[in-house]
């Protein structure tokens, strides 16, 4: 190959030096005894000048072939569209795409949608969690982190603080719906489908055990359709409770957290092993696309007087978000007695 190009070399200094001085020769004849070069030929150079884009081409089939994510991909860097954005959203979800799968990206992104619940009542008051659903300010929670209320005040993952009505409730379903005063421009929560989970699949946990705001715990779905049977608390009598203590529930004929009252609701929840404490009530259950599953409503949290015994063990429930996105009309048109 470099023999070649040598001999081209000299041979076009020869023309040129012929040329000037009037000698003419032609190309085809040679010069200073070298044998004539190849002859040009013009197609051969314009198949060499399709191969990188039918390699494109390939590249863009095969990566669809595999998945469409990837053959998008493909498809924009041939296009000459380079990489894509590394903060951009991935499509139908809350999480950029340099976070979609992990529990960074999901806190990140679903954090400004969760807040913290101070309700007051005649006979004290509940901390809990809250999923905002609209940017107006509707926010889902537990009817048990409300119910009663007299005063309910909300703050927002960036501290901002908010008084809040509630709308509706429906206890046989533990579920309450409230509304900001004044709010505008939030952040709402993409709601997902729970009917798509899957025992095993991640999840993560967001809301405000013990006053912590914006906690983000992360595990497993344990089980799906558990029969949890919880206290019904109705508007117009409060029970008192242990704050220590997460609301009573009963599972498979024990009770959990205290005694269930004889005022009592059974639903079909998500089980996880996502670490769920007292004031994580009312907060979401997310998937790793950034989509609420679920609304946390029931975990057991053993407490006593030594403190050290207390604490999450592994055991709480959610109820499913085709249950809560079922019963928002019922809420917003004030629910049921």
């Amino acid at each position: 190959m470099t023999d070649y190009h040598h001999r081209r070399s000299d041979g076009e200094q020869a023309q040129g030096q012929g040329q000037a001085q009037g000698q003419g020769q032609e190309w085809g004849q040679g010069y200073a005894g070298y044998p004539p070069p190849p002859a040009y030929e013009p197609g051969a150079r314009r198949r060499r000048a399709k191969r990188p884009i039918g390699l494109i081409a390939a590249v863009a089939i095969a990566a669809a072939a595999v998945g469409g994510g990837a053959g998008a991909l493909a498809q924009q860097w041939a296009a000459g569209g380079g990489t894509v954005a590394a903060g951009s959203p991935v499509a139908g979800t809350n999480v950029a795409q340099s976070g979609k799968g992990t529990v960074a990206g999901v806190a990140q992104a679903v954090s400004p949608s969760i807040v913290e619940i101070k309700a007051a009542t005649g006979s004290g008051g509940s901390t809990g969690s809250g999923v905002i659903i609209t940017a107006d300010g509707e926010i889902i929670t537990n009817n048990h982190v409300v119910s009663g209320a007299t005063d309910i005040k909300v703050r927002l993952s960036d501290g901002t603080a908010y008084a809040a009505d509630i709308v509706g409730t429906d206890p046989d379903k533990d579920l309450a719906l409230i509304k900001l005063r004044d709010a505008k421009g939030l952040k709402a929560a993409t709601l997902g489908d729970s009917g798509d989970v899957r025992v095993g699949d991640q999840v993560v946990a967001i809301g405000s055990p013990e006053g912590l705001t914006g906690t983000v715990t992360s595990g497993i779905v344990s089980a799906l359709d558990r029969d949890v049977t919880v206290a019904k608390e109705d508007q117009d009598s409060p029970r008192q409770r242990d704050p220590r203590q997460g609301w009573p529930f009963e599972y498979g004929g024990q009770q959990f957290n205290g005694d269930t009252g004889s005022s009592k609701t059974t639903y079909k929840a998500i089980q996880t092993d996502a670490s769920l404490n007292p004031g994580n009530s009312g907060g979401a259950l997310i998937d790793m696309n950034g989509e609420i599953i679920g609304i946390n409503s029931a975990m057991y949290s053993p407490s006593a007087a030594n403190s050290s015994t207390a604490g999450s063990v592994g055991l709480g429930f959610a109820i499913p978000i085709d249950t809560v996105k079922a019963d928002l009309g019922n809420l917003r048109s004030g629910g049921a007695d």
